[in-house]
C-alpha cells in the first residue's frame, strides 16, 4: 500500500515539507488554516523565498500544467484526517510575549483539531520544535480525543532546516531523528524516508524525550559557537589581535572545526534565539536550569554585538548619527532567505535610525518584509543607490552579491569611504585598494 500523507501548517517548515514529501512520491494533502496560504499554495506559489522551493512546488501541486498533480491543499480537518495515512504536525511554536517559554497554543489546537477525526488507523507525526516532555503529553490528547483510539500513534521528528537550503536538507537530510514508543510508528517512519535512508542518510531511533532534545541542543551549540567567537572578537579588539586570523586557526583543530567562526553581529532569525531561550525555561521548569545557565551568557554576547556595531558605527561619523547618511547592506537574519525575523541587520538599522541617523536599506530578497516591520527606514533598489551620499556603510548580511560588488564603483557615489563588515565576509584588500577605510568587529584596523 502506498501511503498517503497530510502536512498540519503550510509555513516554512511545513510548505517545504509537503512539496519533498511530494517529490519523493507520496500523494500529499496540505492543510492550513490561513486561506490566504492556501489559495497561494494552490497556485504554485510560495509566500516566502527559499531557493529550489516554488519550483519544487510548481512541479507537484494538482491544476499546474505538468505536474505530477500529487499534492493538493485543504482548509477541511476531516478531509485531511480520512485522507492521511501519516499526519505530518509542522506548525508554529514562537515564544511567549513577555516570557522566555515557548508558545505550544498552535501545536495544541492542531492536536485537537486533527484527532477528533481520526477514525482509522493512523500515525501522527511532530517535527515542530517543542519543549521536552510535550510529546508524551500530546500523545495523551490524542489518545483521549482520536475516535480511532489506540490505532492512533505519535511519533516525533525533529526539522533541521537551514535557510536557503531547506529543499535539500529536506531530500537529502544530514540525519533522521525519530522518536518512537513502538515498532510499527518506526516502520511507517522508514517507509516515509525510504528514499533518504537508501541515499545513506542515517535514520537514528531514540525515546520521545531524547527525539525533542536533540533538535534544542543542536541550536544551543550552535549558538555558543557562534558565541563563543564573537566573544573571541571583543577580547581581540582589546587586545589589538586578529578574530579572523584566530578563527582559521583554531578552526584547523577537527574537534573544533571551521565552521560558525566568522565573527560578527551575530545570529538571529525565527529559531536559533527563542530556541535558546525556550530550552532554558524548560529546564527551569525540570528542575535542571543550573545545567543551561550557560545559555544566558551567549544570549547576552549575541544581543550585545548588534549595540557594539551601532556603537562603531557612531565612532566611524565623528560621535552623533544626526545629520549622517548611513548606507546598510542587508535586512535578512542570513543570506538566501527574506526572513527578517530578530534579523540582527534591521535591529542595527532601526537602532542607528533611532538615534536620529538617515538610514537606507537594501537586500536582495528581504525588503518587503522589512518594510513591514521597519516602515520609517530608507529602501533603495539596489546597493549602489543605498550608498549614494553616505556617510558610512555598512554590511549586515553577507549576500553573494555583496561580497563581489565592485568596491570602486561603490566610491564613486559614497560621500565618504568608509564601510564596516558587520560579517567578516568582505575582502579587506579589495575594498581598501578601491581607497575604502574598512573596519570589522574584531580585526585590525589597518
Amino acid at each position: 500500500m502506498s501511503l498517503k500523507i497530510t502536512v498540519i501548517g503550510t509555513g516554512y517548515l511545513g510548505a517545504t515539507h509537503a512539496a519533498a514529501m511530494a517529490e519523493l512520491g507520496f500523494e500529499v494533502l496540505g492543510l492550513d488554516v490561513a486561506p490566504e496560504k492556501i489559495e497561494m499554495l494552490s497556485r504554485g506559489q510560495v509566500p516566502m523565498y527559499e531557493p529550489g522551493l516554488e519550483e519544487l512546488l510548481r512541479a507537484h501541486v494538482a491544476g499546474i500544467e505538468g505536474s505530477s498533480g500529487r499534492l493538493r491543499f485543504t482548509m477541511d480537518w476531516a478531509e485531511a484526517a480520512e485522507f492521511g495515512d501519516v499526519h505530518f504536525l509542522c506548525v508554529n511554536t514562537p515564544q511567549k510575549h513577555g516570557e522566555y517559554a515557548c508558545d505550544m497554543s498552535y501545536v495544541n489546537s492542531a492536536v485537537d483539531s486533527l484527532s477528533k477525526h481520526l477514525r482509522r488507523p493512523a500515525l501522527v507525526v511532530g517535527k515542530s520544535t517543542v519543549p521536552v516532555g510535550s510529546a508524551a503529553r500530546l500523545a495523551g490528547r490524542i489518545a483521549e480525543l482520536a475516535p480511532a483510539g489506540g490505532d492512533v500513534e505519535l511519533a516525533w521528528n525533529p526539522e533541521f532546516l537551514r535557510e536557503g537550503f531547506a529543499v535539500q536538507d529536506t531530500l537529502h537530510p544530514d540525519r533522521i531523528v525519530v522518536g518512537v514508543r513502538g515498532e510499527r510508528a518506526e516502520k511507517l517512519l522508514r517507509q516515509v524516508y525510504a528514499g533518504p535512508v537508501a541515499e545513506g542518510s542515517p535514520f537514528i531511533v531514540t525515546d520521545f524525550p531524547t527525539a525533542e532534545l536533540v533538535k534544542t541542543a543542536a541550536n544551543s551549540f550552535l549558538a555558543t559557537k557562534i558565541s563563543f567567537i564573537n566573544a573571541m572578537a571583543e577580547v581581540c579588539e582589546a587586545a589589538g589581535g586578529d578574530v579572523a586570523g584566530l578563527a582559521e586557526a583554531i578552526g584547523h583543530d577537527e574537534r573544533i572545526g571551521r565552521k560558525f567562526l566568522r565573527a560578527g553581529i551575530g545570529f538571529g532569525g525565527g529559531c536559533l534565539p527563542k530556541d535558546i531561550r525556550a530550552f532554558m525555561a524548560r529546564a527551569g521548569e525540570l528542575g535542571a536550569d543550573q545545567a543551561l545557565t550557560f545559555l544566558r551568557e551567549i544570549d547576552s554576547i549575541n544581543m550585545r554585538r548588534r549595540g557594539l556595531m551601532v556603537e562603531m558605527a557612531r565612532e566611524g561619523v565623528g560621535g552623533s548619527f544626526l545629520g549622517k547618511r548611513v548606507a546598510v547592506l542587508g535586512a535578512a537574519f542570513k543570506p538566501d532567505s527574506d526572513d527578517v525575523r530578530d534579523s540582527p541587520a534591521l535591529n542595527v538599522a532601526g537602532q542607528i535610525h533611532l538615534q536620529g541617523g538617515q538610514v537606507t536599506v537594501y537586500d536582495p530578497k528581504g525588503m518587503p518584509n522589512a518594510k513591514q516591520v521597519f516602515p520609517t527606514l530608507g529602501y533603495a533598489d539596489s546597493a549602489l543607490e543605498a550608498v549614494r551620499g553616505a556617510d558610512v556603510v555598512l554590511h549586515l548580511t553577507e549576500w553573494r552579491e555583496f561580497r563581489e560588488i565592485d568596491p570602486a564603483r561603490l566610491a564613486s557615489v559614497a560621500a565618504h569611504r568608509l564601510v564596516l563588515d558587520g560579517r567578516n565576509a568582505l575582502d579587506p584588500a579589495r575594498w581598501r585598494a578601491a581607497g575604502w577605510t574598512y573596519r570589522a568587529m574584531g580585526r585590525p584596523t589597518a
